[in-house]
């Protein structure tokens, strides 16, 4: 991420936020897991796009591909980071049991 030029990562529950037009990666790329969040439709509200149906993914990115674990669409992009968020902490908490 470009740090150097003022511009700060965004983070979300201590988890970094990143988005590519459409699509939205949540979570720690160095760790095995992460969430993968793709809005699928928009609603303009006065002279902002609002998220009005999201796709939320999480993957496993530990090997050569990436492998789904889970999928779900949510009505809203907060209850498809509250869900995302859900899955990662319990995917991380299983894979450190492991």
């Amino acid at each position: 991420m470009p740090e150097g030029k003022g511009v700060k990562p965004l983070f979300f529950k201590d988890k970094p936020l990143v988005r590519s037009g459409d699509l939205l990666y949540y979570g720690d790329p160095s760790q095995k897991y992460i969430v993968k969040i793709n809005v699928l439709s928009s609603a303009a509200a006065g002279d902002l796009e609002l998220s009005t149906k999201v796709s939320v993914e999480l993957l496993d990115i530990s090997g050569k591909y990436e492998k789904l674990i889970k999928k779900s669409e949510r009505n809203g992009l907060y209850d498809a980071l509250d869900i995302g968020g859900i899955w990662l902490e319990r995917a991380i908490a299983e894979s450190a049991k492991a």
